[in-house]
């Protein structure tokens, strides 16, 4: 049998999803282990969609790669769980049954700080084994990252010698992840060699639909399809599913009025769901000619930028003075609201406010912000941490900056939870900072993460963090370049107390377009250089500051003039190599930052045209 000879004279019914009879088990359960523990019940999953009329069936290898099976403890058991599917795929079909390889894709909705390289070596491994076992086709399912897939098509098409079904996941109808529409996808597929192509998961039968009533017929593949069996619902809690298979039938059809000829099932769907399928595509043959509706015309997008150039902007053109002033742990403001005045008046460019820094709970940082832009007109550089938020609440909240006003963003992954005042509170991380800068930077283009126009673009410009007090600091700037391919625009440092790391720092990332500020913090006392140098993360004081601000324990305005002579050092040399001072307020000591502030704009005539740059 040959499976695109086949598609060539007439539809193909396929199978429905095996995590879905599987799911009793338990969520946390590693599925492709039943291959080996429970190879019983992938045979009667098997049989059962056979029975109900699947011609073509998937080995139950959807997540059976090195780096997913390494979540169960299972990545040195990738051959033995392949082969085993395969083997009980054969079993279950016979002579009469296509048999694809499945292989999952590897960034989700949830995207994954996993290499490419190590993307390609994964699906190489779990490719080999399914190819060696003698499989008819080779299926690659709920790809949303298409550039992901674009890759491994290219693997596949180059090792395999039987046919490549490249199938993309959609969040909204007709559009990919990254805002494109998904015939430009689907084009690039064909381009590549992939023999059959279209969509699966996420999407019901009626938004399925209505995506490939867009799509036109490709020119050499054939189109496939294996919709959800409904919208996901959640009861009694647990994840379920409209029982609704009659209404497969009926949608099966318009499928093929729209030029599928392969159509199976994923989550949520049964055998009843593939016997209606099977029902409903009887004596169905392909369609040969097909116009596509126009899709619905794009939008043109208008920016929301303001009159204010961005943050990074303005420190490629002169020295730029940014500073943190943390919103209070209580609802008395009086102070925090003081201290703006003052840096404002001392001529800061922007009042930045964590994000709830060391998982302690404060006043809402955009509640803040907006106050401070409406009634003191300072511009406010708004911290977000993907601690706190899902990704649903992430998108709110940037969309609910954009409405105030707000564009000037530090995009941070968040300490955890258990290091800060509620241990027990769950630190949600659907995305790390990388993945946030990379949603802000779609938001710019008018793209919501799921693909969504917004109607409008933002403005955002996006800060990162950046520590060089590590032992490697070109591994850390390795991880600076990644922050910028990701949408950073600029970084802002861990405080530094060493003027000779400041110049290390410059030599390390001169190369760097993206502009830095060098974080400065003023030290309040011995006790408070004693803490940071030897129980915060990622400070290091010198023996020489600990040295001085020891000897001055005892006396507090010797202290203080100490601290200020230790800051202004170090501004000095910052100010000799970088445009950007990022100062720190300590325990709402705002006179010092204020004093620093004034220092540093004292200092701009004489450094002026001196600057290492």
């Amino acid at each position: 049998m040959d499976l695109l000879k086949t598609l060539e004279k007439r539809i193909l019914v396929a199978d429905g999803a095996m995590g879905t009879l599987l799911y009793s088990h338990g969520v946390d359960t590693c599925y492709e282990e039943f291959n080996l523990i429970h190879p019983e019940k992938i045979v009667n999953i098997h049989r059962a969609y056979i029975q109900a009329g699947a011609e073509v069936i998937q080995t139950n290898t959807y997540s059976a790669n090195y780096f997913k099976l390494e979540q169960y403890g299972l990545e040195e058991k990738v051959k033995e769980i392949n082969t085993e599917a395969v083997r009980i795929a054969k079993q279950a079909a016979g002579n009469n049954t296509f048999i694809l390889g499945s292989m999952g894709g590897y960034r989700g909705v949830r995207k994954l700080e996993i290499p490419d390289a190590e993307i390609k070596r994964c699906f190489r491994e779990q490719l080999f084994h399914l190819l060696n076992e003698g499989v008819d086709g080779i299926l690659l399912e709920t790809y949303f990252d298409v550039e992901e897939l674009y890759s491994v098509v290219e693997i596949a098409k180059k090792e395999a010698a039987v046919p490549v079904i490249a199938q993309v996941s959609l969040h909204e109808p007709g559009v990919l992840q990254n805002g494109r529409h998904v015939t430009e996808a689907l084009n690039q597929l064909e381009g590549l060699g992939a023999d059959i192509i279209g969509l699966n998961c996420r999407l019901g039968p009626h938004h399925m639909i209505q995506s490939f009533e867009e799509i036109p017929l490709p020119e050499k593949a054939y189109l496939s399809a294996y919709p959800n069996a409904s919208l996901l619902d959640y009861e009694d809690g647990r994840v379920t599913f409209r029982d609704n298979a009659r209404y497969f039938k009926d949608s099966a059809i318009q499928l093929v009025e729209e030029g599928v000829r392969l159509i199976g099932g994923c989550c949520g769907t049964t055998p009843e769901h593939i016997q209606a399928v099977a029902e409903g595509v009887k004596g169905l043959t392909p369609i040969k000619e097909k116009t596509p509706k126009v899709p619905r015309a794009r939008i043109e997008l208008s920016s929301s930028s303001g009159i204010e150039p961005p943050i990074h902007q303005i420190a490629k053109e002169r020295t730029s003075v940014i500073v943190e002033l943390d919103t209070p742990k209580h609802l008395l403001t009086d102070r925090f609201f003081e201290g703006a005045r003052a840096l404002k008046e001392a001529g800061i460019d922007a009042l930045t406010m964590a994000d709830n820094s060391l998982a302690s709970p404060r006043i809402s940082n955009i509640a803040m912000a907006a106050l401070l832009k409406e009634r003191e007109q300072i511009r406010p550089l708004v911290h977000i941490t993907c601690r706190d938020r899902n990704l649903i609440g992430l998108q709110s909240h940037l969309m609910g900056l954009d409405a105030l006003g707000i564009n000037q963003i530090l995009a941070v992954t968040g300490d955890p939870s258990k290091i800060g005042d509620f241990p027990g509170a769950t630190s949600v991380y659907d995305l790390s900072s990388m993945d946030l800068m990379q949603m802000i930077k779609q938001f710019n283009e008018g793209i919501s993460y799921s693909g969504k126009s917004l109607q409008r673009k933002t403005s955002f410009s996006v800060a990162a963090a950046f520590n060089p007090n590590v032992r490697n600091l070109d591994k850390a700037v390795l991880r600076l370049e990644r922050k910028i391919r990701s949408g950073a625009d600029y970084f802002i440092t861990q405080p530094l107390f060493s003027e000779e790391k400041i110049i290390e720092v410059y030599e390390a990332t001169k190369h760097l377009d993206a502009p830095i500020y060098i974080g400065i913090m003023p030290l309040t006392s011995y006790r408070n250089a004693s803490f940071l140098h030897n129980e915060v993360p990622g400070i290091t004081l010198s023996d020489k500051i600990l040295g001085v601000m020891e000897r001055a324990k005892h006396d507090s305005a010797q202290a203080a003039r100490e601290s200020m002579a230790i800051s202004k050092n170090l501004i000095d040399t910052a100010m000799n190599y970088f445009n950007g001072i990022y100062l720190i307020t300590p325990f709402d000591r705002y006179d010092l930052t204020v004093e620093c502030t004034q220092y540093i704009h004292s200092k701009e005539t004489v450094t002026h045209g001196t600057k290492v740059i």
